[in-house]
């Protein structure tokens, strides 16, 4: 089963200095049938101003992952982290038992973010953060996994079920990625327009994914996707 959620019919606010979408319910946005997609809790969609951003303020118990789409996005939180995530790379933070964080864009031109959100393992775990490099030529034509709650490489850790990953597709190329048993996936395109097991995504659209062993991601234009992969 894939079910497609147009990115024109996504919930969503725009602040003048943030224009956010929500995959789902989030904030003010709330759809009793888009609370979590297994333990998926948030996907935020964010477009933010050039040098503006979220001011300090404070997570516990969620795994938060960051994925800079265009621009770049620059962290710092009380446990004394810092550090710029440019376009293509990744953060990550493990909420545990408080994190305050602030997230600034410093650049001149707009910065864009998808901002996933996925439960963690347990709650009152130490907080943590981290960032890295993941060129995309790493990427190109199959999937690499970015952040993940199991052994996966240089694969940023997460204290949760479930791995964060993304494939950069030249048009006409095709990628596959295998769930196991009982697992769901939600897929959205950063760029482009690609089809999953014959049903089309185009960019800041979302598929919630159940019930597919292997999805075959075929790119109609030159493209880049990120998928969730959760319990």
């Amino acid at each position: 089963m894939i079910e497609r959620r147009t990115f024109q019919h996504l919930g969503g606010a725009d602040h003048g200095w943030l224009n956010a979408k929500h995959h789902f319910s989030f904030a003010g946005y709330h759809d009793a049938k888009r609370m979590h997609w297994g333990d998926l809790r948030v996907w935020n969609d964010d477009t933010i101003a050039p040098h503006t951003g979220f001011a300090p303020h404070s997570h516990r118990d969620m795994e938060i992952i960051t994925y800079v789409r265009e621009g770049a996005i620059t962290h710092q939180d009380n446990l004394g982290n810092q550090g710029r995530t440019e376009a293509g790379d990744v953060q990550v933070m493990s909420a545990g038992t408080g994190i305050t964080h602030s997230e600034y864009n410093r650049e001149a031109t707009p910065t864009r973010i998808f901002q996933i959100w996925i439960i963690p393992n347990a709650s009152g775990l130490p907080p943590t953060w981290g960032s890295r490099p993941f060129p995309k030529a790493g990427r190109d034509g199959g999937f690499k996994v970015l952040a993940s709650g199991y052994d996966d490489g240089d694969a940023l850790p997460i204290q949760a079920d479930g791995r964060v990953a993304a494939a950069a597709l030249s048009a006409g190329q095709e990628a596959t990625y295998t769930l196991a048993a009982g697992r769901k996936a939600y897929l959205v395109p950063a760029k482009g327009r690609v089809r999953v097991n014959g049903v089309l995504a185009e960019a800041g659209d979302g598929l919630a994914i159940e019930d597919e062993t292997t999805l075959v991601v075929s790119a109609e234009a030159d493209s880049e996707v990120v998928l969730v992969d959760v319990a």
